[in-house]
């Protein structure tokens, strides 16, 4: 099994080994996005517009809960490429033993300060006294189920990292699916409103960890998760989290920057202003794990090769990776930009919430086909162990131009400036990241002619 995952990395065609990692792993990254999309139709169309806004008021605190899980896994999936690149497996093995128990600590670590500080949070984060009992009835359940979506995200990314990506897109289908059936469940039959999405939450992330960390512990597994493994050495612990810090402070840059804007749109529009930043946020994560997918398709491609030294095969994948992310950010941009209340009405019917959510979602979208690239760029670093630039790329767009964005423009134009600070960052980080990779290309050019 493992000889044949390695003979595919290093000699099929790049185009076909692309789709062939890209496509469970697109699927696996929008069904798993389904997980809050789906709560929040639901909860859009049989709780109300104020609980739309409940939700949104989650967005910090689960994202930084969730920072520590990808913090693990990202860099833990780099590593067992890298490693399984060099014919290392022992060291991959080290890694996933290492990585399990680094998720349980910071996840204990996390998760009990957020429970009893959580209403001081979400009255600092731009809640009211309309939507604070939305968001914490909500989060009374799922930050404790935060421990298994943190092991399911970790060891899927590992499971798609040693060649399953198939089972990988699985894993996610599982939990997001029978999120999708029990929200109704819950939310309508059994009238549990915004709870209910809760319950029917940690469920569905049971399912999903069982399936994910059982896979670990069979014996025709690429990497096992062995007892012997299992523990934490200075070393792996360090290897681990120096890739992982991008997407670390990725998440933590996206909770952050989710505070600024709740407390602009709380200033400039009230509680339906952040409730439409929840609808905007949704159709935007979808197009996002699309792009995201697709770089996790590259991830094990190109830090296989990288490792083998193929440089040659590392560029194809690059190149074919920020094409199809592109083309995939246009059509986001044309339905933005002419279909915008259709999309918002999958939503919520309040006719308010329509329509400051339909004029926020054609802003905010403008500048959308340039993140495809923007994106892939970025993952590419972190996929061959550059962990510095993807952190630098990352918080170009979500910090360094989104939040003096954010900051500046309504005092000017109101509650438009709110929307308009996205695609200002998203234009300008996509000029950064573009000249990071033309420096690095030039650079290797260097060498070889030296």
């Amino acid at each position: 099994m493992s000889g044949d995952i390695t003979r595919k990395l290093e000699k099929e065609p790049v185009g076909r080994l692309l789709l062939h990692y890209a496509i469970p792993a697109v699927i696996g990254t929008m069904v798993n996005s389904l997980y809050n999309i789906v709560d929040r139709i639901f909860i859009g169309q049989g709780v109300g517009p104020l609980a739309i806004a409940g939700l949104t008021l989650t967005f910090p605190i689960l994202m930084f809960i969730q920072a520590f899980g990808m913090l693990v896994g990202a860099g833990a999936a780099t590593r067992v490429s890298i490693f399984l690149g060099r014919k290392e497996k022992e060291m991959a093995e080290k890694v996933a033993g290492n990585a399990f128990v680094l998720i349980l600590i910071l996840s204990a670590v996390t998760i009990f300060p957020c429970l009893i500080f959580m209403e001081d949070l979400l009255l600092a984060f731009g809640g009211s006294d309309q939507t604070i009992p939305y968001a914490a009835g909500y989060l009374y359940i799922t930050i404790p189920g935060n421990l298994l979506m943190s092991l399911s995200f970790g060891f899927n990314a590992i499971m798609r990292a040693s060649g399953y990506p198939k089972k990988a897109m699985v894993t996610m289908m599982i939990g997001a699916l029978l999120n999708v059936i029990l929200d109704p469940v819950f939310i309508f039959w059994l009238n549990m409103g915004i709870r209910g999405a809760a319950i029917a939450t940690i469920l569905s992330m049971v399912a999903s960890t069982l399936f994910v960390m059982w896979h670990f512990f069979k014996p025709d597994s690429v990497v096992k998760l062995k007892k012997k493994y299992i523990g934490l050495d200075k070393r792996v612990v360090w290897s681990i989290l120096t890739i992982g810090i991008s997407p670390f402070a990725m998440q933590l840059a996206g909770s952050l920057v989710n505070v600024v804007l709740n407390h602009s749109l709380k200033e400039y529009g009230g509680d339906l202003a952040i409730g439409a930043n929840g609808i905007i946020t949704s159709v935007a994560l979808l197009l996002v794990m699309l792009i995201v997918g697709i770089s996790q398709g590259m991830q094990p491609i190109v830090g296989f090769n990288y490792g083998a030294g193929n440089q040659q095969r590392v560029q194809q994948t690059l190149k074919l990776a920020i094409l199809t992310a592109t083309c995939i950010m246009g059509i986001g941009w044309i339905c933005s930009q002419l279909f915008p209340e259709w999309i918002v009405r999958g939503f919520t019917r309040d006719p308010e919430l329509v329509a400051i959510a339909s004029n926020g979602l054609r802003i905010n979208l403008m500048m959308v086909f340039v993140v495809g690239s923007q994106i892939t760029i970025s993952q590419f670093f972190q996929s061959i162990g550059i962990a510095w630039k993807t952190i630098f790329l990352s918080l170009t767009r979500q910090v360094l131009f989104l939040i003096p964005a954010v900051l500046v423009l309504p005092s000017f134009i109101g509650l438009d400036g709110v929307w308009f600070a996205s695609p200002f960052s998203d234009l300008l980080a996509a000029i950064v990241a573009w000249g990071f990779l033309w420096w690095h290309v030039k650079n290797l050019k260097n060498r070889k002619s030296d």
